[in-house]
Protein backbone atom coordinates (compact mmCIF):
# COMPACT_ATOMS: atom_id res chain seq x y z
CA UNK A 1 0.00 0.00 0.00
CA UNK A 2 2.98 2.34 -0.19
CA UNK A 3 4.91 4.06 -2.92
CA UNK A 4 8.41 5.52 -2.59
CA UNK A 5 8.52 8.77 -0.66
CA UNK A 6 9.33 11.67 -2.97
CA UNK A 7 10.58 14.32 -0.56
CA UNK A 8 9.06 17.62 0.45
CA UNK A 9 7.16 18.41 -2.73
CA UNK A 10 7.67 18.41 -6.48
CA UNK A 11 5.58 21.34 -7.67
CA UNK A 12 7.96 23.79 -9.29
CA UNK A 13 5.30 26.50 -9.17
CA UNK A 14 4.86 26.51 -5.44
CA UNK A 15 5.31 29.98 -3.98
CA UNK A 16 8.22 30.91 -1.73
CA UNK A 17 7.81 33.67 0.85
CA UNK A 18 11.39 34.69 1.74
CA UNK A 19 12.40 35.14 5.35
CA UNK A 20 12.99 38.67 6.58
CA UNK A 21 16.70 39.38 7.14
CA UNK A 22 18.11 39.94 10.60
CA UNK A 23 20.05 38.42 13.47
CA UNK A 24 20.24 34.64 13.53
CA UNK A 25 20.90 34.41 17.27
CA UNK A 26 19.38 36.95 19.64
CA UNK A 27 21.42 35.58 22.56
CA UNK A 28 24.47 37.27 21.04
CA UNK A 29 22.85 40.68 21.54
CA UNK A 30 21.99 40.40 25.23
CA UNK A 31 19.37 38.67 27.39
CA UNK A 32 17.16 36.47 25.25
CA UNK A 33 13.52 37.53 24.82
CA UNK A 34 11.16 35.42 26.93
CA UNK A 35 8.08 34.17 25.09
CA UNK A 36 5.15 32.11 26.31
CA UNK A 37 3.29 29.94 23.82
CA UNK A 38 -0.12 28.86 25.08
CA UNK A 39 -1.08 25.63 23.36
CA UNK A 40 1.15 22.77 22.19
CA UNK A 41 -0.72 21.81 19.06
CA UNK A 42 0.82 22.12 15.61
CA UNK A 43 0.53 25.92 15.65
CA UNK A 44 2.11 26.31 19.07
CA UNK A 45 4.92 23.89 18.26
CA UNK A 46 5.70 25.72 15.01
CA UNK A 47 5.77 29.07 16.82
CA UNK A 48 8.00 27.69 19.57
CA UNK A 49 10.38 26.17 17.01
CA UNK A 50 10.62 29.39 15.00
CA UNK A 51 11.34 31.46 18.11
CA UNK A 52 13.83 29.07 19.71
CA UNK A 53 15.78 28.84 16.46
CA UNK A 54 16.52 32.55 16.76
CA UNK A 55 17.59 32.43 20.39
CA UNK A 56 14.37 33.12 22.32
CA UNK A 57 13.62 31.51 25.65
CA UNK A 58 10.28 29.81 25.14
CA UNK A 59 7.84 28.26 27.58
CA UNK A 60 5.10 26.16 25.99
CA UNK A 61 2.07 25.80 28.26
CA UNK A 62 -0.37 23.02 27.41
CA UNK A 63 -3.59 22.15 29.24
CA UNK A 64 -3.44 18.50 28.13
CA UNK A 65 -0.85 15.97 29.25
CA UNK A 66 0.24 15.32 25.66
CA UNK A 67 1.58 17.39 22.76
CA UNK A 68 0.08 17.79 19.30
CA UNK A 69 -3.35 19.25 20.10
CA UNK A 70 -5.92 17.68 17.79
CA UNK A 71 -3.11 15.55 16.35
CA UNK A 72 -2.10 14.42 19.82
CA UNK A 73 -1.82 10.85 21.06
CA UNK A 74 -1.80 8.91 24.30
CA UNK A 75 -2.08 5.36 25.63
CA UNK A 76 -5.14 3.55 26.95
CA UNK A 77 -5.70 0.07 28.39
CA UNK A 78 -7.92 -2.65 27.02
CA UNK A 79 -10.10 -4.62 29.45
CA UNK A 80 -7.40 -7.32 29.65
CA UNK A 81 -4.85 -4.72 30.79
CA UNK A 82 -2.97 -4.45 27.49
CA UNK A 83 -1.68 -0.93 26.85
CA UNK A 84 -2.62 0.34 23.39
CA UNK A 85 -2.13 3.54 21.43
CA UNK A 86 -5.00 6.00 20.96
CA UNK A 87 -5.42 9.35 19.23
CA UNK A 88 -8.15 11.58 17.84
CA UNK A 89 -8.32 9.83 14.52
CA UNK A 90 -6.87 9.55 11.06
CA UNK A 91 -4.88 12.51 9.64
CA UNK A 92 -3.58 12.84 6.10
CA UNK A 93 -0.23 14.59 5.61
CA UNK A 94 -0.47 15.90 2.05
CA UNK A 95 2.57 16.83 -0.01
CA UNK A 96 1.13 20.37 -0.24
CA UNK A 97 1.67 20.82 3.50
CA UNK A 98 5.03 22.47 3.01
CA UNK A 99 5.18 24.39 6.29
CA UNK A 100 4.01 21.45 8.37
CA UNK A 101 6.64 19.28 6.72
CA UNK A 102 9.20 21.98 7.48
CA UNK A 103 8.29 21.61 11.15
CA UNK A 104 8.35 17.80 11.17
CA UNK A 105 11.66 17.87 9.30
CA UNK A 106 13.38 19.45 12.29
CA UNK A 107 13.46 16.06 14.02
CA UNK A 108 13.03 13.85 10.95
CA UNK A 109 14.93 15.43 8.01
CA UNK A 110 13.94 12.71 5.54
CA UNK A 111 10.39 12.46 6.87
CA UNK A 112 11.06 8.78 7.33
CA UNK A 113 8.42 8.58 10.07
CA UNK A 114 5.75 9.26 7.46
CA UNK A 115 4.53 6.65 5.00
CA UNK A 116 3.02 7.37 1.58
CA UNK A 117 -0.29 5.66 0.79
CA UNK A 118 -1.00 4.94 -2.85
CA UNK A 119 -4.75 5.54 -2.88
CA UNK A 120 -7.62 7.41 -1.27
CA UNK A 121 -10.82 5.66 -2.38
CA UNK A 122 -14.32 7.03 -1.87
CA UNK A 123 -17.54 5.02 -1.93
CA UNK A 124 -21.19 6.06 -1.66
CA UNK A 125 -24.38 4.38 -0.49
CA UNK A 126 -24.96 2.96 -4.01
CA UNK A 127 -21.55 1.29 -4.09
CA UNK A 128 -20.12 3.76 -6.59
CA UNK A 129 -16.41 4.15 -6.06
CA UNK A 130 -13.93 6.91 -6.87
CA UNK A 131 -10.18 6.70 -6.58
CA UNK A 132 -7.24 9.10 -6.76
CA UNK A 133 -4.77 6.45 -7.83
CA UNK A 134 -2.91 7.07 -11.08
CA UNK A 135 -4.23 10.58 -11.75
CA UNK A 136 -2.03 12.95 -13.77
CA UNK A 137 -0.33 15.49 -11.54
CA UNK A 138 -0.63 18.59 -13.72
CA UNK A 139 -3.68 20.86 -13.36
CA UNK A 140 -6.25 21.01 -14.85
CA UNK A 141 -5.76 17.50 -16.27
CA UNK A 142 -5.75 15.98 -12.77
CA UNK A 143 -9.26 17.26 -12.00
CA UNK A 144 -10.53 16.50 -15.50
CA UNK A 145 -9.24 12.92 -15.38
CA UNK A 146 -10.78 12.40 -11.94
CA UNK A 147 -14.15 13.69 -13.16
CA UNK A 148 -14.23 11.72 -16.41
CA UNK A 149 -13.33 8.38 -14.89
CA UNK A 150 -15.68 8.83 -11.92
CA UNK A 151 -18.84 6.68 -12.00
CA UNK A 152 -20.77 9.68 -10.72
CA UNK A 153 -19.61 12.15 -13.39
CA UNK A 154 -20.16 11.86 -17.14
CA UNK A 155 -19.15 13.93 -20.15
CA UNK A 156 -22.73 15.19 -20.44
CA UNK A 157 -22.45 16.47 -16.87
CA UNK A 158 -19.39 18.47 -17.84
CA UNK A 159 -21.28 19.96 -20.80
CA UNK A 160 -24.24 20.90 -18.62
CA UNK A 161 -22.17 22.80 -16.09
CA UNK A 162 -22.29 26.59 -16.24
CA UNK A 163 -18.66 27.56 -17.00
CA UNK A 164 -19.07 31.20 -16.02
CA UNK A 165 -20.71 30.38 -12.70
CA UNK A 166 -18.09 27.69 -12.08
CA UNK A 167 -15.21 30.08 -12.74
CA UNK A 168 -14.41 30.53 -9.02
CA UNK A 169 -13.51 26.84 -8.77
CA UNK A 170 -10.93 27.12 -11.54
CA UNK A 171 -9.53 30.59 -10.87
CA UNK A 172 -9.15 30.88 -7.12
CA UNK A 173 -7.15 33.75 -5.69
CA UNK A 174 -6.52 34.13 -1.98
CA UNK A 175 -7.88 36.15 -0.27
CA UNK A 176 -9.95 37.40 -3.24
CA UNK A 177 -12.11 34.27 -3.38
CA UNK A 178 -13.54 35.15 0.04
CA UNK A 179 -14.58 38.61 -1.11
CA UNK A 180 -16.30 36.98 -4.06
CA UNK A 181 -18.32 34.02 -2.80
CA UNK A 182 -17.87 33.72 0.98
CA UNK A 183 -21.52 34.78 1.36
CA UNK A 184 -22.66 31.54 -0.33
CA UNK A 185 -22.81 28.08 1.17
CA UNK A 186 -21.07 25.29 -0.73
CA UNK A 187 -24.26 23.36 -1.47
CA UNK A 188 -25.99 26.38 -3.04
CA UNK A 189 -22.90 27.21 -5.09
CA UNK A 190 -22.63 23.67 -6.49
CA UNK A 191 -26.30 23.71 -7.43
CA UNK A 192 -25.89 27.07 -9.18
CA UNK A 193 -23.13 25.71 -11.41
CA UNK A 194 -25.14 22.53 -12.21
CA UNK A 195 -22.61 20.24 -10.61
CA UNK A 196 -24.11 16.72 -10.80
CA UNK A 197 -25.82 15.73 -7.57
CA UNK A 198 -24.31 12.24 -7.33
CA UNK A 199 -20.78 13.57 -7.76
CA UNK A 200 -21.56 16.37 -5.34
CA UNK A 201 -22.47 13.88 -2.63
CA UNK A 202 -19.50 11.61 -3.19
CA UNK A 203 -16.64 14.03 -3.87
CA UNK A 204 -17.40 17.44 -2.44
CA UNK A 205 -19.39 16.22 0.55
CA UNK A 206 -16.55 13.94 1.60
CA UNK A 207 -14.11 16.83 1.46
CA UNK A 208 -16.39 19.39 3.11
CA UNK A 209 -17.02 17.04 5.99
CA UNK A 210 -13.28 16.75 6.50
CA UNK A 211 -13.69 20.36 7.64
CA UNK A 212 -16.20 18.97 10.17
CA UNK A 213 -19.13 20.67 8.52
CA UNK A 214 -21.88 19.83 6.03
CA UNK A 215 -21.88 21.42 2.53
CA UNK A 216 -25.06 23.40 3.26
CA UNK A 217 -23.23 25.09 6.13
CA UNK A 218 -19.76 25.37 4.64
CA UNK A 219 -18.56 28.51 2.90
CA UNK A 220 -18.42 28.23 -0.89
CA UNK A 221 -15.16 30.19 -0.74
CA UNK A 222 -13.62 27.57 1.55
CA UNK A 223 -14.78 24.86 -0.84
CA UNK A 224 -13.22 26.67 -3.81
CA UNK A 225 -9.99 27.27 -1.89
CA UNK A 226 -9.89 23.59 -0.97
CA UNK A 227 -10.39 22.63 -4.63
CA UNK A 228 -7.50 24.95 -5.50
CA UNK A 229 -5.16 23.61 -2.81
CA UNK A 230 -5.67 19.95 -3.63
CA UNK A 231 -6.50 20.02 -7.35
CA UNK A 232 -6.22 23.01 -9.68
CA UNK A 233 -3.64 24.99 -7.73
CA UNK A 234 -1.13 22.23 -7.10
CA UNK A 235 0.55 19.43 -8.97
CA UNK A 236 1.45 17.56 -5.78
CA UNK A 237 -1.56 15.29 -6.15
CA UNK A 238 -4.11 13.97 -3.68
CA UNK A 239 -2.24 10.96 -2.39
CA UNK A 240 -0.83 11.56 1.05
CA UNK A 241 1.35 10.32 3.88
CA UNK A 242 0.31 8.89 7.22
CA UNK A 243 2.32 8.57 10.42
CA UNK A 244 4.04 5.21 10.70
CA UNK A 245 3.30 5.04 14.42
CA UNK A 246 1.05 6.75 16.93
CA UNK A 247 1.45 10.52 16.67
CA UNK A 248 3.41 10.88 19.91
CA UNK A 249 5.99 8.30 18.82
CA UNK A 250 6.25 9.38 15.18
CA UNK A 251 5.93 13.14 15.47
CA UNK A 252 5.87 14.94 18.78
CA UNK A 253 8.28 13.11 21.09
CA UNK A 254 11.10 13.46 18.51
CA UNK A 255 10.26 17.16 18.01
CA UNK A 256 10.18 17.71 21.78
CA UNK A 257 13.63 16.14 22.07
CA UNK A 258 14.91 18.49 19.38
CA UNK A 259 13.46 21.53 21.16
CA UNK A 260 14.59 20.74 24.71
CA UNK A 261 17.99 19.31 23.80
CA UNK A 262 21.30 21.15 24.19
CA UNK A 263 21.46 24.49 22.40
CA UNK A 264 23.02 24.42 18.94
CA UNK A 265 23.79 26.73 16.06
CA UNK A 266 20.44 25.82 14.51
CA UNK A 267 18.53 26.24 17.78
CA UNK A 268 20.37 28.60 20.13
CA UNK A 269 17.29 29.28 22.25
CA UNK A 270 15.78 27.12 24.97
CA UNK A 271 12.32 25.57 25.22
CA UNK A 272 10.50 24.32 28.31
CA UNK A 273 7.20 22.44 28.26
CA UNK A 274 4.63 22.75 31.03
CA UNK A 275 1.80 20.23 30.63
CA UNK A 276 -1.45 19.73 32.46
CA UNK A 277 -1.71 23.46 33.19
CA UNK A 278 -4.18 25.96 31.75
CA UNK A 279 -3.65 29.70 31.46
CA UNK A 280 -6.62 31.49 33.02
CA UNK A 281 -5.78 35.18 32.62
CA UNK A 282 -3.32 37.50 30.85
CA UNK A 283 -2.51 41.04 31.96
CA UNK A 284 -0.33 43.64 30.27
CA UNK A 285 2.89 44.32 32.14
CA UNK A 286 4.99 47.07 30.60
CA UNK A 287 5.78 46.00 27.04
CA UNK A 288 5.10 42.38 27.95
CA UNK A 289 2.57 40.25 29.82
CA UNK A 290 1.86 38.53 33.11
CA UNK A 291 0.16 35.13 32.93
CA UNK A 292 -1.89 33.48 35.67
CA UNK A 293 -2.48 29.76 35.42
CA UNK A 294 -5.20 27.58 36.93
CA UNK A 295 -3.07 26.89 40.01
CA UNK A 296 -2.80 30.60 40.75
CA UNK A 297 0.88 30.78 39.79
CA UNK A 298 2.05 33.76 37.72
CA UNK A 299 4.86 34.32 35.25
CA UNK A 300 6.08 37.31 33.27
CA UNK A 301 7.15 37.25 29.62
CA UNK A 302 8.23 39.70 26.95
CA UNK A 303 5.84 38.32 24.31
CA UNK A 304 2.98 35.88 23.96
CA UNK A 305 1.56 33.53 21.32
CA UNK A 306 -1.97 32.25 21.90
CA UNK A 307 -2.20 28.98 19.95
CA UNK A 308 -5.36 27.56 21.49
CA UNK A 309 -8.54 26.35 19.81
CA UNK A 310 -11.35 28.86 19.24
CA UNK A 311 -13.15 28.04 22.47
CA UNK A 312 -9.98 28.40 24.53
CA UNK A 313 -9.09 31.66 22.80
CA UNK A 314 -12.53 33.16 23.44
CA UNK A 315 -12.43 32.13 27.09
CA UNK A 316 -8.94 33.49 27.68
CA UNK A 317 -9.59 36.84 25.98
CA UNK A 318 -12.87 37.23 27.84
CA UNK A 319 -11.07 36.76 31.17
CA UNK A 320 -8.27 39.17 30.14
CA UNK A 321 -9.94 42.58 29.66
CA UNK A 322 -6.63 44.39 29.10
CA UNK A 323 -5.94 42.56 25.84
CA UNK A 324 -6.64 44.25 22.51
CA UNK A 325 -9.21 46.85 21.56
CA UNK A 326 -12.98 46.61 21.23
CA UNK A 327 -12.95 45.64 17.54
CA UNK A 328 -10.37 42.90 18.02
CA UNK A 329 -12.11 41.51 21.08
CA UNK A 330 -15.36 41.39 19.12
CA UNK A 331 -13.63 39.45 16.35
CA UNK A 332 -12.32 36.91 18.85
CA UNK A 333 -15.71 36.65 20.55
CA UNK A 334 -17.30 35.97 17.14
CA UNK A 335 -15.19 32.92 16.35
CA UNK A 336 -17.18 29.71 16.36
CA UNK A 337 -16.67 25.97 16.40
CA UNK A 338 -17.94 23.34 13.99
CA UNK A 339 -20.48 20.68 15.01
CA UNK A 340 -19.44 17.80 17.23
CA UNK A 341 -17.71 14.71 15.84
CA UNK A 342 -17.01 11.20 17.05
CA UNK A 343 -14.12 8.76 16.62
CA UNK A 344 -14.74 5.09 17.42
CA UNK A 345 -11.70 2.82 17.60
CA UNK A 346 -12.27 -0.93 17.82
CA UNK A 347 -9.87 -3.72 18.69
CA UNK A 348 -11.34 -6.83 17.05
CA UNK A 349 -10.44 -10.48 17.61
CA UNK A 350 -10.07 -11.25 13.90
CA UNK A 351 -8.61 -9.49 10.85
CA UNK A 352 -10.53 -7.64 8.21
CA UNK A 353 -10.21 -8.93 4.66
CA UNK A 354 -6.76 -8.57 3.14
CA UNK A 355 -8.02 -6.43 0.25
CA UNK A 356 -9.49 -3.74 2.51
CA UNK A 357 -7.82 -0.39 1.96
CA UNK A 358 -6.05 1.49 4.77
CA UNK A 359 -8.50 4.36 4.43
CA UNK A 360 -11.95 4.55 2.86
CA UNK A 361 -13.95 7.76 2.61
CA UNK A 362 -17.73 7.38 2.47
CA UNK A 363 -20.60 9.53 1.22
CA UNK A 364 -24.31 9.25 1.92
CA UNK A 365 -23.77 6.63 4.65
CA UNK A 366 -24.77 8.71 7.65
CA UNK A 367 -23.35 8.87 10.27
CA UNK A 368 -20.21 7.17 8.87
CA UNK A 369 -17.65 9.34 7.08
CA UNK A 370 -14.68 7.02 6.82
CA UNK A 371 -13.20 3.70 7.86
CA UNK A 372 -9.53 3.26 8.69
CA UNK A 373 -7.82 -0.09 9.17
CA UNK A 374 -5.26 1.24 11.59
CA UNK A 375 -3.10 -1.88 11.80
CA UNK A 376 -2.33 -1.55 8.08
CA UNK A 377 -0.23 1.59 8.64
CA UNK A 378 0.37 2.25 12.36
CA UNK A 379 3.16 0.26 13.99
CA UNK A 380 1.71 -0.19 17.48
CA UNK A 381 -1.65 -1.30 16.09
CA UNK A 382 0.11 -3.66 13.67
CA UNK A 383 2.05 -5.23 16.53
CA UNK A 384 -1.14 -5.80 18.51
CA UNK A 385 -2.87 -7.30 15.47
CA UNK A 386 0.08 -9.59 14.75
CA UNK A 387 0.23 -10.78 18.35
CA UNK A 388 -3.51 -11.47 18.65
CA UNK A 389 -4.58 -12.30 15.11
CA UNK A 390 -7.04 -9.42 15.29
CA UNK A 391 -7.36 -5.97 13.74
CA UNK A 392 -7.71 -2.35 14.78
CA UNK A 393 -10.45 -0.46 12.97
CA UNK A 394 -11.45 3.17 13.33
CA UNK A 395 -14.71 4.87 12.34
CA UNK A 396 -15.24 8.62 11.98
CA UNK A 397 -18.49 10.56 12.17
CA UNK A 398 -17.93 14.21 11.28
CA UNK A 399 -20.50 16.91 12.03
CA UNK A 400 -22.66 14.20 13.56
CA UNK A 401 -24.48 16.46 16.05
CA UNK A 402 -24.88 20.18 16.69
CA UNK A 403 -23.27 19.71 20.11
CA UNK A 404 -21.90 16.68 21.94
CA UNK A 405 -25.09 14.71 22.56
CA UNK A 406 -26.43 13.15 25.74
CA UNK A 407 -25.31 9.60 26.63
CA UNK A 408 -28.37 7.88 25.15
CA UNK A 409 -27.92 9.58 21.76
CA UNK A 410 -24.19 8.91 21.84
CA UNK A 411 -24.91 5.21 22.36
CA UNK A 412 -27.35 5.23 19.42
CA UNK A 413 -24.77 6.85 17.14
CA UNK A 414 -22.18 4.34 18.29
CA UNK A 415 -24.51 1.49 17.34
CA UNK A 416 -25.27 3.03 13.93
CA UNK A 417 -21.57 3.38 13.20
CA UNK A 418 -21.03 -0.25 14.09
CA UNK A 419 -23.93 -1.31 11.85
CA UNK A 420 -22.40 0.63 8.95
CA UNK A 421 -19.08 -1.11 9.50
CA UNK A 422 -20.76 -4.51 9.45
CA UNK A 423 -22.60 -3.65 6.23
CA UNK A 424 -19.47 -2.29 4.53
CA UNK A 425 -17.06 -4.95 5.86
CA UNK A 426 -19.30 -8.00 6.55
CA UNK A 427 -16.42 -10.03 7.99
CA UNK A 428 -16.43 -7.74 11.04
CA UNK A 429 -20.02 -8.69 12.00
CA UNK A 430 -18.87 -11.94 13.57
CA UNK A 431 -15.87 -10.37 15.30
CA UNK A 432 -15.71 -9.94 19.05
CA UNK A 433 -14.86 -6.44 20.21
CA UNK A 434 -11.85 -6.96 22.48
CA UNK A 435 -11.64 -3.25 23.28
CA UNK A 436 -13.35 -0.04 22.26
CA UNK A 437 -12.70 3.66 22.67
CA UNK A 438 -15.38 6.20 21.72
CA UNK A 439 -14.16 9.77 21.64
CA UNK A 440 -16.43 12.82 21.33
CA UNK A 441 -15.14 16.34 20.71
CA UNK A 442 -16.33 19.74 19.52
CA UNK A 443 -13.29 21.96 19.16
CA UNK A 444 -12.64 22.38 15.42
CA UNK A 445 -13.05 25.87 13.88
CA UNK A 446 -16.13 26.64 11.84
CA UNK A 447 -15.82 27.69 8.17
CA UNK A 448 -19.32 28.88 7.36
CA UNK A 449 -20.46 31.66 4.99
CA UNK A 450 -19.31 35.05 6.22
CA UNK A 451 -16.82 33.70 8.75
CA UNK A 452 -13.66 34.72 6.89
CA UNK A 453 -13.76 38.54 6.98
CA UNK A 454 -14.17 38.97 10.76
CA UNK A 455 -11.84 36.11 11.65
CA UNK A 456 -8.88 37.41 13.71
CA UNK A 457 -5.48 37.18 12.09
CA UNK A 458 -2.04 36.35 13.42
CA UNK A 459 -1.20 39.91 14.43
CA UNK A 460 -3.18 41.73 17.11
CA UNK A 461 -3.40 45.33 18.36
CA UNK A 462 -0.51 44.53 20.72
CA UNK A 463 2.80 44.21 18.80
CA UNK A 464 3.99 41.43 21.10
CA UNK A 465 0.81 39.38 21.18
CA UNK A 466 0.20 36.92 18.32
CA UNK A 467 -2.43 34.32 17.51
CA UNK A 468 -1.90 31.00 15.74
CA UNK A 469 -4.02 28.01 14.84
CA UNK A 470 -6.16 26.49 12.12
CA UNK A 471 -9.00 28.84 13.07
CA UNK A 472 -6.86 31.97 12.58
CA UNK A 473 -7.02 33.95 9.35
CA UNK A 474 -4.15 33.43 6.95
CA UNK A 475 -4.32 35.15 3.54
CA UNK A 476 -2.55 32.22 1.92
CA UNK A 477 -3.94 29.07 0.28
CA UNK A 478 -3.55 26.78 3.29
CA UNK A 479 -6.01 24.57 5.17
CA UNK A 480 -6.38 22.27 8.17
CA UNK A 481 -3.01 21.15 9.63
CA UNK A 482 -1.12 23.30 7.14
CA UNK A 483 -3.00 26.41 8.25
CA UNK A 484 -2.05 25.62 11.84
CA UNK A 485 1.63 25.20 10.98
CA UNK A 486 1.69 28.26 8.72
CA UNK A 487 0.14 30.59 11.29
CA UNK A 488 2.56 29.26 13.91
CA UNK A 489 5.56 30.15 11.75
CA UNK A 490 3.93 33.51 10.90
CA UNK A 491 3.46 34.30 14.61
CA UNK A 492 7.14 33.58 15.25
CA UNK A 493 8.18 35.69 12.27
CA UNK A 494 6.08 38.67 13.41
CA UNK A 495 7.64 38.62 16.88
CA UNK A 496 11.14 38.15 15.50
CA UNK A 497 10.72 41.32 13.44
CA UNK A 498 10.14 43.16 16.73
CA UNK A 499 13.64 42.24 17.82
CA UNK A 500 15.38 42.56 14.45
CA UNK A 501 15.82 38.81 14.09
CA UNK A 502 15.71 36.84 10.87
CA UNK A 503 12.43 35.17 10.04
CA UNK A 504 11.69 31.78 8.50
CA UNK A 505 10.92 31.17 4.84
CA UNK A 506 7.44 29.81 4.11
CA UNK A 507 5.86 28.13 1.07
CA UNK A 508 2.40 27.56 -0.32
CA UNK A 509 0.66 26.38 -3.44
CA UNK A 510 0.20 29.32 -5.87
CA UNK A 511 -2.05 32.01 -4.40
CA UNK A 512 -4.09 32.19 -7.61
CA UNK A 513 -5.27 29.86 -10.36
CA UNK A 514 -2.57 28.57 -12.69
CA UNK A 515 -4.48 29.20 -15.93
CA UNK A 516 -4.41 32.74 -17.35
CA UNK A 517 -7.47 31.96 -19.50
CA UNK A 518 -9.51 30.73 -16.53
CA UNK A 519 -8.44 33.69 -14.40
CA UNK A 520 -9.56 36.06 -17.15
CA UNK A 521 -12.92 34.29 -17.42
CA UNK A 522 -13.33 34.44 -13.68
CA UNK A 523 -12.52 38.15 -13.58
CA UNK A 524 -15.16 38.87 -16.22
CA UNK A 525 -17.72 36.80 -14.32
CA UNK A 526 -16.95 38.61 -11.09
CA UNK A 527 -17.27 42.01 -12.74
CA UNK A 528 -20.56 40.94 -14.31
CA UNK A 529 -21.92 40.13 -10.87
Amino acid sequence: MTVPHDGLGRDRRRVRYPAAPGHRDLTELGPAPRVAVVGAGIAGLAAATGLAERGCTVEVIERERYLGGRVGAWNERLPDGTEVAMNRGFHAFFAQYYNLRKLLGRSDPGLDRLRRLDDYPLVDAHGRRDTFRGLPRTPPWNALAFALRSPTFRVRDLIRMDPRAAAPLAAVSVPGIYEWIDHLDADTFLREINFPESARHLAFEVFSRSFFIEPRRMSAAELAAMFHIYFLGSSEGLVFDVARDNFDVSLWTPLERYLIGPASAQRPGTVRFTRGVGVERVECEGAGFRLTDDSGATSSVDALVLATDNTGLRRLVESSPELGDADWRARVAGTAVAPAFAVQRLWLDRPVRADRTCFLGTGGLDPLDNISVVDRYEKQAAQWAAATGGSVVELHAYAVAETVPEPRERAAIRDRLLARLHAMYPETAAATIVGESMLWRQDCPRFSPGDFAPRPGVQTPHPRLMLAGDGIRADLPVALMERAATTGWMAANALLREWGAAGHTLHSVPAQGRSTFLRTLATRERQAR
